[in-house]
C-alpha cells in the first residue's frame, strides 16, 4: 500500500523555485523605486561627466567648435609641462606646511576638549566654526592679515625689531601665508574627528595606566595614539585629499597679485596649486581638451598621495 513518503515531489517545487527572482523583485520593485533617484542623479552627475572628461583629454576643443582628435598626445606634452610640475610642486609644499602643525594643533586641541569639563559645547562650536564660514571670506581676511603695509603680522614682527615681510609677493611667504590659512580652517573640523576617537577609548585603559604609575606624556605615546591610528589615517586621507585639490585659498587670496591670466598663483607662480592650474588652462586659455588632461594628471596625483600616506601609517602601525 501506497504512502505518503512514497509520493514523488511535487512539480510545482522546480517551477516556483526557478520565479523566486521575478516574484521577488516585482515584491520590492517599490523599494528599488525609492533609492533609484540616488544612482540616476549619480549616473547624470558622476559617471557620465567622468567618462566625458575622459572623452575630451582625448580632443583638442575650445569650447564652441567641433572637437579634433588629439589622442594621447595632451597627456605627452603633459609629462613634460613644467608649468604642471611647478604646480604639483607648490602643492605638495603647500600641503605638508598645513597638514601636519593642522595634524598636531587638531589631536592637541581634541584632547584638551575631551579633558574639559565645563562648557564642552560651546569650545566645539567655536573650534568648528571655521570650517563653515566662506573660504571666500576667510581668504579675504588673511589677505588683509598678511598685508605688508597694514597686516597683522607684519604688525606683531614690527612690535618685536623684525622688518616687514612682503608675504604676498615672495616665494615661500605665499605658500606659508596660503598653509596657514588652511591650517586655521581645517583645525577645528579634524579636532571634532579626533574627539569623537578619544571617546571611544574605554575610561579604564587610562585608570589601568595610572594604577600601573604612567603619566601624562607616556600615557598619550603609549595608549592614546596607538589606540587612535585608525581615526588618524581617515584624517590624514581626508587632509590628503582635501589639501592636494586647494583653489579657492590661492585665487581668492592672490587675486589682486594675480591680475592678469599668465600670472595665476602669484610672483613666479609660487602659489599656483594644481587645481588653480587646472582652471587657468581651461576657463582662462579655453583649452577645454588640456584641461581634462590636467584634471586626470591631478586624479592620479591624489590617487598615489593617499596610497602612500595609507601604506605608511600601516607600516608603523605593524611595527
Amino acid at each position: 500500500m501506497a504512502t505518503a513518503l512514497d509520493k514523488p515531489p511535487a512539480a510545482v517545487d522546480s517551477s516556483s523555485a526557478s520565479s523566486r527572482p521575478k516574484n521577488g523583485f516585482r515584491k520590492y520593485w517599490h523599494l528599488y523605486a525609492a533609492i533609484s533617484p540616488f544612482y540616476l542623479l549619480f549616473l547624470c552627475f558622476g559617471l557620465i561627466p567622468v567618462g566625458f572628461s575622459f572623452y575630451l583629454s582625448l580632443h583638442r576643443w575650445d569650447g564652441l567648435g567641433s572637437m579634433e582628435w588629439a589622442g594621447l598626445s595632451q597627456y605627452k606634452y603633459l609629462l613634460s609641462d613644467t608649468d604642471f610640475w611647478n604646480s604639483i610642486g607648490n602643492t605638495l609644499i603647500i600641503w605638508a606646511l598645513a597638514t601636519f602643525p593642522m595634524i598636531f594643533l587638531a589631536m592637541i586641541t581634541a584632547v584638551m576638549l575631551n579633558s574639559a569639563v565645563r562648557f564642552k559645547n560651546v569650545y566645539r562650536f567655536a573650534y568648528f566654526l571655521p570650517n563653515v564660514t566662506s573660504v571666500v571670506a576667510i581668504a579675504i581676511v588673511f589677505g588683509s592679515v598678511f598685508s605688508t603695509n597694514f597686516g597683522l603680522v607684519n604688525a606683531l614682527l614690527q612690535a618685536v625689531g623684525i622688518d616687514q615681510i612682503a608675504w604676498l609677493n615672495t616665494p615661500w611667504g605665499i605658500k606659508i601665508a596660503i598653509a596657514t590659512l588652511m591650517t586655521w580652517q581645517w583645525t577645528g573640523y579634524n579636532a571634532i574627528i579626533f574627539l569623537a576617537g578619544l571617546q571611544t577609548i574605554p575610561s579604564e585603559v587610562y585608570e589601568a595606566a595610572r594604577m600601573d604609575g604612567a603619566g601624562p606624556v607616556q600615557t598619550f605615546f603609549r595608549i592614546t595614539l596607538p589606540m587612535m591610528r585608525p581615526v588618524l589615517l581617515f584624517v590624514l586621507i581626508i587632509s590628503t585629499v582635501t589639501g592636494l585639490q586647494s583653489f579657492s585659498e590661492p585665487q581668492v587670496l592672490l587675486q589682486n597679485t594675480s591680475n592678469d591670466s599668465t600670472f595665476a598663483g602669484g610672483p613666479g607662480h609660487s602659489g599656483q596649486t594644481m587645481v588653480l592650474y587646472f582652471f587657468q588652462q581651461t576657463f582662462d586659455n579655453n583649452d577645454f581638451g588640456y584641461g581634462a588632461a590636467v584634471a586626470w594628471g591631478i586624479f592620479l596625483v591624489v590617487i598615489i598621495f593617499s596610497i602612500v600616506n595609507w601604506r605608511l601609517v600601516q607600516r608603523r602601525g605593524e611595527d
